[in-house]
């Protein structure tokens, strides 16, 4: 499913009995798993291409769950941005080594319209397809967000993973 290293990958997942869009319940798929890859340097574009559909999402009765590595969200740009301050939860300090998990225990529950992570490296195929199936259980999007590493020659060293500063404090 990789098209390129720097490419989104976004794929929608249904019965594997081959029946398109349809789960063996006759409903459409609407489990969803995309890695949005993006530029430190340049937070404005993932947020125009993330918050209007993380604002729709918000008018669901469901949660939405960031998982940020180290970060917390920053009341002001939440309620700037026209996200739901009443339907979102994060959980900030998790180790990388848990995102994964923690991402697929949430989507699993069907609790939330979406979950976010971060994550400093690729997702495994394994990885990618548990999140897949978690994601069609709870009827869910998930978003791993992963930075574009920099050549650190170019640029100095890259000391891990980062998140833009106006949406945390």
């Amino acid at each position: 499913m990789h098209t390129s290293g720097y490419a989104n990958r976004l794929t929608s997942f249904s019965s594997s009995a081959g029946n398109g869009t349809q789960k063996t319940s006759g409903r459409v798929s609407t489990g969803l798993i995309s890695e949005v890859v993006y530029r430190e340097d340049q937070p404005m574009m993932t947020q125009m291409l993330l918050l209007p559909l993380l604002q729709q999402l918000g008018q669901q009765s469901r949660w939405q769950l960031w998982l940020t590595p180290q970060q917390k969200l920053s009341r002001e740009w939440v309620q700037s941005a026209g996200l739901p301050l009443t339907k979102m939860m994060q959980t900030s300090q998790i180790a990388p080594c848990h995102t994964v998990d923690s991402m697929i225990r949430a989507l699993r529950t069907g609790n939330y319209s979406v979950v976010i992570g971060w994550l400093s490296e690729e997702l495994t195929e394994e990885e990618h397809h548990r999140l897949a199936e978690a994601a069609e259980e709870g009827e869910a999007i998930g978003f791993i967000m992963r930075p574009i590493r920099l050549d650190p020659l170019a640029r100095g060293h890259l000391s891990g993973l980062k998140i833009h500063s106006n949406l945390y404090h």
